[in-house]
C-alpha cells in the first residue's frame, strides 16, 4: 500500500526577537493510503505546527515533506494554496463555516476556487451531504444547525475535493459526547471507506478509534505506536451506543 504521507527528518523553528526556538526536531514518519491516525501530545509538544505542515499551511525549516511521492515543503506561496485546495480536506474544531452562506454553499465554496462549474460542484456538494447525512438540512445556515451537524458540514466540504487525506483538527473539542460520538462514527465509515484520516486530539477516547497513536513531546515524537485491537473503538462498537 503506497505512502500518502512521508516526512523525513522533518524540522521547523521559529526566530522570535532573534532567538531560535524549535517547535519541531527531526520527525520521520509516514502514513499508508487507507489509514486513520492519532497525533496526541501535550500542549507546546509540536502537534499544531505539523498539522500547519502537513496541511501545507507552513514550510519546514529542514527535512522534506512528500504527499503522494511528491515534494511539498518547499513549494512557492501559491503553489502550497493549489495543493490544500485540490489534496487536503480539513475539518476544523470550530467548524470554520460561513455564517450568510447556506449548508450547501459551505460546501461547495472551495470548489469555486478550483474552477469547477457550478453543475459539477452543486452534485459534489449535494453528494457530499447525503454521505455525512444532511441532505435534508442543505439549505440551512450554521446557525439553524447544531455543532454536530455544523461538524458534520465541514466533514462534507472535505470530502467534495474528493482530497488525498483529511486532516482533522480537534474535531470533537467544542462537542457534547453525543455529537462527538456522532462525528466519530462518521470518521469510522470514512476510514472503511479506504480514506485517510490523521486527527489531531488530545483526547484518548478519540485516539482509542485510529488504528495507530503517534506521540509528540517537545517537538520529537516520544512513540508511535499500533492501538491493539483489543483496546480499539470498532464501528460496531459506536454503533452500538
Amino acid at each position: 500500500m503506497a505512502d500518502v504521507i512521508q516526512v523525513q527528518d522533518l524540522g521547523r523553528t521559529y526566530r522570535l526577537i532573534g532567538i531560535e526556538v524549535p517547535a519541531l526536531r527531526g520527525l520521520t514518519f509516514s502514513v499508508p493510503e487507507g489509514q486513520m491516525v492519532a497525533i496526541m501530545g501535550p500542549s507546546g509538544s509540536g502537534k499544531s505546527t505539523l498539522l500547519n505542515l502537513l496541511g501545507c499551511l507552513d514550510r519546514p525549516t529542514a527535512g522534506s515533506y512528500l504527499l503522494g511521492g511528491e515534494e511539498v515543503g518547499r513549494k512557492s506561496d501559491r503553489a502550497l494554496a493549489d495543493v490544500r485546495n485540490r489534496r487536503i480536506g480539513f475539518v476544523f474544531q470550530n467548524y470554520n463555516l460561513l455564517p450568510q452562506m447556506t449548508a450547501l454553499e459551505n460546501v461547495e465554496l472551495p470548489l469555486i476556487y478550483r474552477g469547477i462549474g457550478r453543475a459539477e460542484r452543486h452534485r459534489r456538494a449535494e453528494a457530499a451531504l447525503a454521505s455525512v447525512g444532511l441532505e435534508d438540512r442543505r439549505r440551512h445556515h450554521p446557525m439553524e444547525l447544531s455543532g454536530g451537524q455544523q461538524q458534520r458540514v465541514s466533514v462534507a466540504r472535505a470530502l467534495a475535493g474528493e482530497p488525498d487525506v483529511i486532516l482533522a483538527d480537534e474535531p470533537t473539542g467544542n462537542l457534547d459526547s453525543a455529537s462527538g460520538e456522532d462525528v466519530l462514527r462518521l470518521f469510522l465509515e470514512l476510514h472503511a471507506a479506504g480514506r485517510t484520516i490523521v486527527i489531531v486530539t488530545h483526547d484518548e477516547e478519540v485516539a482509542l478509534h485510529c488504528e495507530r497513536v503517534i506521540h509528540l513531546r517537545d517537538g520529537l515524537i516520544l512513540s508511535d505506536e499500533a492501538v491493539p485491537v483489543s483496546t480499539r473503538r470498532t464501528l460496531g462498537e459506536v454503533e452500538g451506543i
